[in-house]
């Protein structure tokens, strides 16, 4: 089976990681001090937080990084026995190498439990001599408090379209693949920012072709083209709600898309459109409403067609 690309082409040095150059400067400092605080890595997924802790190990500890990193997922393995067990007995054996500390990387740390961080927040004050933690989390918000003050925090941002781009014609570079200018700027819309969505969208586009065009991605991701959406938006503005309909259907059964699909992409859509300020804070708002209701149980149908009528209704109040 081919090795996926996100492993394939993932960045075995810092100076490597892209997008994300303040962080990075930062982490070679740490290196070049042969020293490091328990730090959390906070942000959006995709955006090289695992990468950036492998990185960062293999720099620091060179040919025995594995002896000294040990990953573990804390949404897999969320109790408070992980943390008495596996991750206590880690920490407290000596490091290999000369530096004087190992260090766990626990990724999704904000589905520990509550019980788990309370004992997590001992073990690193405990062990700390030892071992230093990683936390890699999408909200650091989520874990308590006596650890995020026991951490330096390292915030990741969605990835810019330059660096994207750059990362998408190196790939298709060494595979050998064509690929239109149209085809890299749908991989970043559906992307938005997470490197590993747009890499995993364009390995799956190859089992097709080795030729890759925006239609093949937009089909084998059943997303929407976002000038589709806009379409179905600006027809159910002018009042057109039957016509509006019809082109809901056609991106239900053409791309195979979810209600909660279509709620995330029309929220997008909304600040591409003509209309007034005032009109896009009523038209959010709404959206948000609807997008509520499906994740509450409603009826995805029905919830999208309110939206329609929503959208006739303002439109008509617009002309007026």
């Amino acid at each position: 089976m081919e090795e996926l690309w996100i492993e394939k082409y993932r960045p075995k040095k810092l100076s490597d990681v892209i997008g994300q150059t303040d962080i990075v400067e930062r982490l070679k400092a740490y290196v070049e001090a042969r020293n490091l605080p328990h730090v959390i890595f906070a942000g959006p997924a995709g955006t090289g937080k695992t990468t950036s802790a492998i990185a960062l190990a293999r720099e620091l500890f060179g040919d025995v990084w594995t002896q000294n990193f040990s990953e573990l997922n804390a949404s897999d393995e969320r109790g408070i026995d992980v943390v008495r067990g596996r991750i206590k007995d880690f920490a407290r054996t000596a490091p290999i190498g000369n530096v004087p500390f190992k260090i766990i990387f626990l990724d999704e740390a904000d589905a520990l439990t509550g019980d788990a961080q309370t004992a997590l927040r001992r073990t690193m004050e405990k062990y700390s001599g030892a071992c230093r933690f990683i936390l890699s989390c999408n909200y650091s918000s989520k874990l308590i408090e006596p650890i995020q003050s026991r951490c330096t925090v390292f915030r990741f941002r969605p990835l810019k379209e330059p660096d994207v781009k750059k990362y998408i014609r190196r790939i298709a570079g060494a595979e050998n693949l064509k690929i239109s200018e149209d085809a890299v700027d749908a991989l970043i819309y559906i992307g938005g920012g997470d490197l590993r969505k747009t890499t995993n969208a364009l390995q799956t586009a190859t089992a097709v072709s080795q030729t890759i065009d925006a239609d093949s991605l937009y089909k084998i991701t059943a997303t929407a083209r976002p000038e589709d959406v806009k379409k179905l938006m600006e027809t159910a503005l002018k009042g057109g709600f039957i016509e509006a309909r019809n082109v809901l259907d056609d991106l239900l059964i053409t791309y195979g898309l979810s209600g909660e699909d279509v709620i995330k992409q029309v929220h997008s859509a909304v600040f591409d459109l003509a209309v007034p300020d005032e009109m896009k804070v009523r038209l959010v708002d709404k959206i948000g409403e609807i997008e509520f209701r499906m994740v509450e149980g409603s009826n995805e149908r029905i919830q999208l067609e309110a939206l329609l009528a929503h959208l006739c209704v303002v439109g008509k109040g617009l002309k007026g």
